[in-house]
Parts: structure tokens; C-alpha cells; sequence
């Protein structure tokens, strides 16, 4: 068995990518009043021989900033501020990708700014809490239950972000259809209960994800557009139903119809939750024709298994980048690891960022 997958090039739709490591998306709450600064540009610089970085979860709205201290990508001091982070990681020979990530009802009124609203598939709130400066945890909101109007809005705003991402300098565009927020908040039945087209149904529910990608394909073109989802996933309120693995197939189907660049699931099994079946992992790489991502608790060993097996294309890792910034060099040389300090994964400054040694 070859060793050698995981640092082999490949092309990801019109780009190709020096290795096959992915730096996972991560929610890192540094970006003060929503803009990423330099800092930021140092943390995805050190990290750029990476094949693919995926930044942190953007948001493409104001109504989508239910976390403190995450970015924005929804006007030009994003777009100027986003650019002096793609410069960097592309003056490294490094690719990237933002992740458009909208909170829906994961949310509360004191981390949005002035004027925005909590919506969601339906007027259901989120049984846990959210983090405000300075207040610490808070219940979440009750989110308002979006009518047609501000369905159609909030898929403009992703599109509209989309063309904003390329004007930034972003190598193509990553929507999060996982973790509960706002695309999986319409594919479970947990936080959509609708009775009309969006809701209900399996061809209802993923109505929304699709329709995003659509449009947002036709917009920058489906060889620069992924989307991430987590099958089984409970983070945020998810559950799992009868129809789970008939309704992410379908939507794999749906979105290979449309010519993404990839499919990007993700399992959290190794932090506790419930495994991603084989079984709907592998009908989501049948029924989907371009690249397959696949995240969850990887090292070395088990990231060349999934390779050579032809279960992916791409292995994405996410703390263990945080600690290695040159994670790429250290896997490949199969050095000693150094873990994340928990304690700073969403602090706001240079500790636990960009600190790590290089």
C-alpha cells in the first residue's frame, strides 16, 4: 500500500492543490466587530501548505452573526479585509476556500449588530446557550420563522456573498450545510416543521440547500463551490430520523446534478457523537461526482486508509492544525504532534492563534 497519497497533487475543479490535506473549517471568535485582521492574515499564512484551507464560518448576512467575534463577508471592508488573507496564504503557494456559514436560530440579539434579525425554518429555539461579550453564556433566542420573502433574501445574500468571496481572492466558496445552522436547520426535522414547499418532505428540506447552491453555482461556477454536512450530526439540536440516509443521498444527487467541486462530510464520532454510517457515507460518494472530503478525528495512518480505499479524495484535519501549523511537513515526516491548549480555541487574541510554534 502506498504512503504517499496524502502529499500527491490533485485538481479541485479549476485549481490544483499541492497535497491532499485539508485544513478543516474552525470557528476561531477572533475576528473583532466581525472584520478579520492581521492576525488572522498571520494564522492562515502559517498554515498554507496545506492543499486547501477552508477559514473559519463567515457569515453572508448580518442576520447571520449569531456568534461573537466571527467574520463577516457581506461588504467592501470585508472584502479589503479578507484580501490581505488570501494574499498571503497565495504568496505561500496555498490555496483557499471561505466557508459561508449562516447561524439561523443559533443566535442571540447581543453578538448581532443593530437592525438584524434570529430567523429560521420555524419558530423553534435552540435548547442551549450562546456566548455574549460581556455577559458569558445566554439562552438562546426564540428565532422568528422566516416567510417566503426572507427565504428568498437570505439566498441572495449567500449568492451575493459568493461573488464578494471571489473579489476577495478566494480560490471558490464552501457552503456549511452542517453542525445546525441555518442549510441543516432546513434539512432537519428538528428546527423545520414548515408545511409548505421548504419543509416536510425530503425534496422539501433540501429545497434550501439546493436552491443555494444553484443559484450560487450559476453565479461563480460550480467547479469553485463545495458544501459541508454532517449526516447524524447533534451539535446545535440535530437529530436523526428514519429518512436521514435516503435524504442525504438525495441531496448529494442533487448537488452533483448542479457540478460541485465537492462534497465535504464530516464526522464527529471521535468527540463523542454518533458515528456517520458507512452506509451513507458511501451512498453520498456514489451518488456524487466530483471530489469527496472526509473529516473526523484522522491521523496519518487512517487518512492513506481512506485513500488508497478510494473512500476520498481529500482528508481534512482541524485541532491538530491549530497546534502544527505546519502540519503538512510533520505528517509527512511522521513527527510527534503537539495538542491544541483548549482553553483558547475561542479566545479573542494572539494566545492559542497564532502563537503555536512554526
Amino acid at each position: 500500500m502506498s504512503n504517499e497519497i496524502l502529499f500527491s497533487s490533485c485538481q479541485l475543479g479549476r485549481i490544483k492543490l499541492r497535497n491532499r490535506v485539508v485544513m478543516a473549517p474552525m470557528t476561531r471568535n477572533r475576528a473583532i466587530d466581525n472584520i478579520p485582521g492581521d492576525i488572522a492574515v498571520t494564522y492562515y499564512g502559517q498554515r498554507a501548505e496545506a492543499g486547501l484551507i477552508i477559514t473559519e464560518g463567515t457569515s453572508p448576512s448580518p442576520n447571520g452573526l449569531g456568534y461573537p467575534r466571527i467574520p463577516g463577508l457581506f461588504d467592501a471592508t470585508h472584502v479589503c479585509a479578507w484580501k490581505n488573507v488570501t494574499d498571503a496564504v497565495h504568496a505561500k503557494g496555498g490555496r483557499i476556500f471561505v466557508q459561508l456559514m449562516h447561524t439561523g436560530r443559533a443566535s442571540h440579539p447581543g453578538n448581532l449588530p443593530p437592525g438584524a434579525r434570529i430567523l429560521a425554518p420555524s419558530a423553534i429555539a435552540l435548547k442551549s446557550d450562546i456566548w455574549v461579550d460581556p455577559d458569558g453564556n445566554q439562552p438562546a433566542a426564540l428565532p422568528e420563522a422566516m416567510t417566503l420573502v426572507d427565504i428568498e433574501s437570505t439566498i441572495k445574500e449567500y449568492v451575493r456573498s459568493s461573488e464578494l468571496a471571489i473579489e476577495a481572492g478566494f480560490d471558490g466558496v464552501e457552503l456549511h450545510g452542517a453542525n445546525g445552522y441555518l442549510i441543516e436547520q432546513f434539512l432537519n426535522t428538528a428546527s423545520n416543521q414548515r408545511t409548505d414547499d421548504w419543509g416536510g418532505t425530503i425534496r422539501n428540506r433540501i429545497r434550501f440547500a439546493v436552491e443555494i447552491a444553484r443559484r450560487t453555482a450559476a453565479c461563480i461556477g460550480g467547479d469553485r463551490l463545495g458544501m459541508r454536512v454532517s449526516p447524524y450530526g447533534v451539535f446545535n439540536g440535530m437529530v436523526s430520523d428514519a429518512t436521514t440516509e435516503d435524504m442525504y443521498e438525495s441531496l448529494a444527487i442533487k448537488l452533483s446534478a448542479i457540478g460541485l467541486a465537492y462534497l465535504h462530510v464530516v464526522d464527529h464520532s471521535s468527540m463523542g457523537a454518533p458515528e456517520v454510517k458507512p452506509s451513507v457515507k458511501k451512498k453520498m460518494r456514489d451518488a456524487f461526482r466530483g471530489l469527496m472530503i472526509l473529516a473526523g478525528g484522522y491521523d496519518r495512518e487512517s487518512a492513506e486508509a481512506a485513500l488508497n480505499e478510494r473512500r476520498a479524495d481529500l482528508i481534512a484535519f482541524a485541532r491538530t492544525f491549530l497546534a502544527n501549523p505546519r502540519l503538512v511537513t510533520l505528517l509527512r515526516e511522521s513527527k510527534t504532534l503537539r495538542q491544541p491548549d483548549f482553553a483558547t480555541l475561542y479566545t479573542p487574541g494572539e494566545k492559542g492563534y497564532t502563537d503555536y510554534p512554526v
